[in-house]
């Protein structure tokens, strides 16, 4: 039986409108042989969520470089509790001071990749914690 195929939903959230990087990875994950979703630039956190939930992922990527990192990911991770879909796996990255990558992880965001993370390093995460997940295990976030 094959390992079922990760879902990755890749979203740019806020008014940030570089979307370079959040592409490198959602082609990375991709060519990793992961299903990804592209949400394109400019969504509302409720849009991210809701295209989560329809599209029955696994793992959410947000890439911000707005800055608005400490109001979107914790947005996000409410409304994936009021949705009761806890289980989908939020990380990201973007350029994130070092006090802020702390805080956003103790609040229950996964992983958080900065400027100059290699994909390879990126992919490997999604599939030792997402992978788990999805294959039925507990996922520790790192």
């Amino acid at each position: 039986m094959s390992e079922p195929r990760l879902r990755i939903l890749m979203a740019k959230a806020g008014l940030d409108g570089h979307d370079r990087g959040v592409k490198v990875v959602a082609r990375a994950l991709r060519d990793a042989g992961m299903e990804v979703i592209y949400t394109g630039l400019h969504q509302t956190p409720e849009q991210v969520v809701r295209a989560a939930v329809d599209e029955d992922v696994d793992a959410i990527g947000l890439s911000i470089l707005s800055g608005a990192h400490m109001t979107i990911f914790p947005r996000i991770l409410e409304l994936l509790r009021e949705q009761e879909a806890e289980d989908i796996i939020l990380f990201g990255g973007g350029t994130i001071p070092e006090d802020d990558l702390q805080e956003l992880k103790r609040m229950g965001v996964a992983e958080l990749f900065t400027p100059g993370a290699y994909t390879q390093e990126i992919v490997e995460w999604v599939r030792e914690n997402v992978g788990e997940k999805a294959a039925g295990g507990s996922a520790a976030p790192s």
